[in-house]
């Protein structure tokens, strides 16, 4: 067993904190989401990720999950009547950065959502794409485009702390990222410090549903090759995980990617373990209704007893134990509470300590539970 594996905690659901507790409504006329935010209401996005800071994320990550050059473009407001052109969108990729660094939490997480997060309506959980972008060639060129919004702001890169892609639905767009990381690592001096070849990126996917394949059918262990095979890509994610998913489904995938990881070790594939991210759905088992854009118990099903914390802590817990991970980040997605956050930092202090000391080594931060 690996003793002491780090665990650091990271943030909650950004966009539903917003309209929770901050009453922001978001719709289709605000195809940016939680990212409308930085065009309309600076402060309010501020309040709301300091609450997670505050609440005790050692990691938080920016409201740019769902930007897209499209997405700007659509968004009509009163200072901006013909929507945000392309010319225009640095400005605000970085006052997110910006923004989440000014919460005070020890480290910043870029947060890049899927393609199909960018859609109107959203189809990361059915990986339902369009022609345009229905082959990995495809989505890495709409990956490359996106992440040079980024990389043309000056000095843009060098801010955040992590690169963390977020709720992938498809095989091929996992592909598609790991060539982009491949084909970009020179921009990513911040991010890969300690080697040419393993920057601290994660890819992390969506397993909606009650079944445990990608939502365009992949299995986890194929998955797991994708993310992390140097067959697919020189280039190895520092970090692998599971995000928008059922709590209840973690024991159970957790199993699955340790035992996918320990047989791309075995075959030579990688020649290490990668960390872990886990932010599963806030939800006790309610699931996002598209007709009525609603999070809802699905019919004959009620809340279970266990609270979500003590789910997620058991989880974390379990995985630990078989000390396996380099180390773990846990959080969480959809409807988790600043709240949530601060209990779920409770149950592990109490479990494993708080050791509040800057860790030197890769992927772990200041003020890390050790």
């Amino acid at each position: 067993m690996r003793d002491g594996t780090p665990i650091l905690i990271l943030d909650g659901g950004l966009g539903t904190s917003l309209e929770d507790k901050y009453d922001v409504v978001f719709s289709e006329q605000t195809p940016l989401w939680s990212s409308h935010l930085l065009v309309v209401d600076q402060q309010k996005l501020l309040a709301c990720q300091s609450d997670f800071a505050q609440a005790g994320a050692d990691v938080l990550l920016t409201a740019t999950y769902q930007v897209s050059i499209e997405g700007f473009a659509a968004t009509r407001t009163a200072e901006w009547p013909r929507g945000v052109s392309i010319a225009n969108v640095g400005q605000f990729l970085e006052d997110a950065v910006l923004i989440a660094r000014q919460t005070g939490a020890p480290r910043v997480a870029l947060s890049l959502g899927p393609y199909g997060a960018t859609m109107v309506p959203s189809t990361e959980y059915s990986a339902r794409y369009d022609g345009e972008h229905d082959t990995a060639d495809k989505l890495e060129d709409w990956h490359t485009q996106r992440f040079m919004l980024f990389a043309k702001v000056a000095g843009l890169l060098r801010v955040p702390d992590y690169l963390a892609f977020e709720t992938i639905p498809r095989v091929d767009e996992i592909l598609a990222i790991r060539r982009l990381l491949a084909a970009q690592s020179h921009l990513f001096t911040r991010f890969s410090e300690f080697s040419r070849t393993s920057m601290s990126a994660w890819i992390s996917c969506v397993f909606p549903g009650d079944g445990e394949t990608l939502p365009d059918g992949t299995s986890v262990e194929d998955a797991v090759i994708a993310a992390l095979s140097t067959e697919v890509a020189s280039v190895v994610p520092w970090g692998i995980g599971i995000n928008c998913t059922k709590v209840a489904k973690l024991p159970g995938l957790l199993r699955r990617f340790e035992s996918a990881v320990q047989g791309l070790l075995d075959a030579g594939g990688i020649v290490k373990w990668p960390s872990l991210v886990l932010c599963p759905d806030g939800t006790n088992g309610e699931v996002y209704n598209t007709a009525t854009k609603k999070w809802e118990f699905p019919e004959g099903e009620k809340a279970p007893r266990i609270p979500w914390e003590d789910q997620v802590f058991e989880a974390v817990k379990g995985t630990r134990a078989r000390g396996k991970w380099e180390s773990i980040l846990v959080g969480g997605c959809c409807k988790t509470t600043d709240s949530d956050i601060e209990h779920l930092r409770w149950l592990i202090e109490e479990e494993v300590g708080d050791s509040n000391e800057t860790t030197e080594a890769e992927g772990t931060a200041s003020g890390s539970i050790a």
